[in-house]
């Protein structure tokens, strides 16, 4: 697990996005595992600056967002759709049969999340998946005690996560109280995890993903299984990392090695 520490959110959303653009650059046809909330904005605030520069071409990516709310319709301005469209989706040039979610509605939505996941198998699997964290340690919708080799399905949200996400439901609309989210093992199968957190109320998380154990009570711990994840990091999320400035000098060094001229 490659930790880096930055001063800023900013720097955060600045690093992030040179991993994904340099992906794209390299793979036209990239599949990115998207996440919601306000921890990626400023990265998909630079994917969109990067298409408006014709320095970025989305036209053959492929997407599939972690979660959904269970019932809420596309066009319910609380969706994760509807955040995905007006904060990414309609300003890039990605085709819209390109674009997956979770299913939220019908009649088996069990079948339907495996179908999810066939397509994610068809386009040959998530090259990058973004990932923000809870307060409590979940990853998508996995809450706490989620199955480390949980699959794509439904999921009942904990109060805490409720409370957390009750302030974009303040227009009488009825919170939902569960979700389908990509599973943890589905999440593990990723090629590439990018795992973003910034702020205060993220060190509690942070300091357990990174340096507790690896447990079901605190679902993004098993991040530490996968070969290849980043923690993105600012100085007030890093504040519990009892090797923070390890870290540092980790990361330091790799900037050196890059730098050399290799043999």
């Amino acid at each position: 697990m490659e930790v880096i520490v930055c001063a800023t959110a900013e720097e955060g959303s600045d690093l992030a996005a040179k991993e994904v653009l340099g992906a794209l650059s390299r793979k036209p046809d990239l599949v990115l595992g998207l996440a919601t909330g306000s921890t990626p904005l400023g990265l998909y605030r630079r994917m969109i600056d990067a298409h408006r520069r014709v320095e970025a071409d989305f036209s053959k990516v492929f997407t599939f967002n972690l979660d959904e709310y269970l019932g809420l319709p596309p066009g319910h301005p609380q969706s994760y759709r509807a955040f995905m469209d007006q904060h990414l989706f309609r300003h890039i040039n990605i085709p819209p049969d390109h674009i997956h979610f979770p299913p939220t509605h019908g009649r088996d939505v069990p079948a339907q999340c495996e179908e999810f996941e066939r397509d994610m198998r068809r386009v040959g699997g998530i090259d990058i998946q973004i990932l923000g964290i809870g307060a409590d340690g979940h990853i998508g919708f996995n809450e706490p005690t989620s199955s480390l080799g949980s699959r794509t399905r439904v999921k009942t949200l904990m109060e805490e996560t409720l409370r957390d996400n009750a302030r974009f439901f303040n227009d009488g609309t009825r919170q939902p109280d569960m979700a389908v989210t990509m599973g943890i093992g589905t999440i593990l199968e990723s090629k590439r995890i990018l795992l973003l957190a910034f702020g205060t109320t993220k060190v509690r998380a942070i300091q357990s993903t990174i340096e507790g154990p690896i447990s079901n009570m605190y679902p993004a711990s098993a991040l530490q299984l996968h070969p290849r994840v980043t923690m993105i990091v600012d100085e007030q999320a890093a504040a519990g990392l009892a090797m923070r400035e390890y870290y540092k000098r980790v990361y330091r060094n790799k900037l050196s090695l890059e730098g050399s001229v290799m043999p």
